[in-house]
């Protein structure tokens, strides 16, 4: 199997690291990852500036992939259109230090990137680590769960394009309660901006870090993932609101 690894870490990210390791026990393994951080960069891509490429060793010294100077959507585009000899059979993009549930797949570059592979036609899987305290995180570890779920939804041989959101939550809670597929939680979040003056009297603003969802959801991801499950959730990048279509196809327009 042929895989296609990415992230919106950096390509130096331990996550990443860790995960290509676990995946190299399913396949062979190229990364094509940002140079430097780009989380809660969304589905952005670079249209200004040019993509500078460099090729990136691992701690063997032997090639691993390529650092790429831009966003997590044009590693993906980058791998397929230009950098990789043959097509990839599988995309995953982590291993993301934090989760990526709930509203929050809207800002997730890690999303972002596993949702560009689907754009490809490609099974593209995008998993998250959740923390709940500032301490170094346990990577390794994670990233072994990721690949046992991450097996587990190969093998039942989702179509091609098919699209995954998983989160594994903060292994400092305790045993994993199990795995559920849940849905996205599209509730917004409460969020908070710290309110601040520099020395020359400007005023600026810090986004709290204090965000959260508001409103129990015990059937989404949110809730799935704080009671300590793995939640699995497959996504789609249509937007259309199906039932205000067919009520709009009723109106009567004028000009």
């Amino acid at each position: 199997m042929q895989i296609l690894l990415t992230n919106d870490d950096g390509i130096y990210a331990p996550g990443l690291r860790a995960l290509r390791l676990e995946l190299q026990k399913l396949g062979s393994v190229t990364v094509v990852a940002p140079a430097t951080e780009q989380s809660a960069a969304g589905h952005s891509i670079t249209l200004l500036t040019p993509l500078l490429v460099a090729e990136v060793l691992d701690d063997q010294q032997q090639f691993m992939g390529w650092a790429v100077e831009g966003r997590p959507a044009d590693c993906v585009k980058l791998a397929l259109l230009e950098l990789l000899k043959e097509p990839p059979d599988l995309i995953v993009s982590g291993l993301n230090a934090g989760s990526n549930a709930g509203i929050n797949v809207l800002y997730s570059g890690t999303v972002a990137a596993a949702i560009e592979g689907a754009f490809f036609r490609k099974t593209s899987i995008a998993v998250s680590l959740e923390y709940t305290k500032l301490k170094p995180l346990d990577f390794p570890r994670a990233a072994g769960i990721a690949r046992q779920v991450i097996e587990q939804i190969l093998a039942h041989r989702p179509p091609e394009g098919s699209l995954f959101n998983v989160n594994i939550p903060s292994l400092e809670k305790g045993p994993i309660r199990g795995i559920r597929t849940v849905p996205q939680n599209a509730v917004p979040y409460k969020e908070t901006f710290d309110r601040r003056v520099d020395p020359r009297g400007r005023v600026y603003f810090w986004t709290g870090p204090g965000t959260g969802c508001p409103e129990p959801h015990p059937d989404s991801d949110v809730d799935a993932l704080r009671d300590g499950y793995i939640t699995v959730t497959p996504l789609q990048f249509n937007l259309t609101d199906q039932a205000m279509l067919q009520k709009m196809s009723q109106w009567t327009w004028r000009l």
